[in-house]
């Protein structure tokens, strides 16, 4: 990690910690209070069998806990989080099946790609969780690939993902997951770029 002005960057995604078995099964907290966050950790791993992929404060000044097991697991440990959360809660998410492809996304760090892409979107949201249910939705909804997932640290609390693939792809993938981000009222914009410039794909 670079420094910057003798202070070390912050603009990675959390890290990951490696478990035992992830499960298709996937749950995130997101709390505006550190303190809060910590505690909620706490409580939903006292309250069901989850394996917790990362708890740490993200900026600014949020904290997230990422959290995978059975769908019944998932489901107490995210009910005991939210009632410790209460009103420090941000936003929330529950997936059953999440797309293999969010994990890998999560630990990417980034690094130059080669070669022309027919086309990427990109989606950006107000909140963790939104990004990462859009991302789910748009990799379920067409046949693209995750180029890029961001979450909160560098980004002033917001996330944003990239997608590739046909431009007609691509399209559908992201009109869905923006109209979902919408729906919950997270979007906050949406962009669908048809071949774009081999400089701009240089720096994705």
């Amino acid at each position: 990690m670079s420094e910057s002005n003798g202070s070390l960057r912050n603009d990675q995604n959390p890290v990951l910690f490696d478990v035992q078995q992830a499960e298709p099964c996937l749950g995130l907290l997101e709390l505006c209070s550190v303190a809060r966050g910590v505690e909620v950790a706490d409580g939903l791993l006292k309250e069901a069998p989850v394996e917790v992929h990362f708890a740490t404060p993200v900026q600014p000044g949020k904290y997230l806990v990422l959290f995978s097991g059975p769908v019944e697991a998932v489901v107490a440990a995210g009910r005991r989080g939210g009632e410790l959360a209460g009103g420090d809660l941000v936003d929330r998410l529950h997936l059953p099946q999440a797309h293999p492809q969010l994990l890998v996304g999560l630990r990417r760090r980034g690094g130059v790609i080669q070669g022309a892409l027919d086309a990427i979107g990109v989606i950006e949201t107000s909140t963790v969780a939104s990004a990462l249910l859009a991302a789910d939705l748009a990799l379920k909804t067409a046949n693209v690939d995750l180029l890029d997932l961001r979450v909160a640290n560098g980004l002033g609390g917001k996330s944003f993902f990239t997608l590739t693939g046909e431009v007609s792809d691509v399209r559908a993938a992201v009109t869905a997951a923006a109209r979902q981000a919408e729906a919950a009222g997270h979007l906050l914009r949406q962009v669908v770029i048809a071949q774009p410039h081999p400089e701009l794909v240089r720096h994705l």
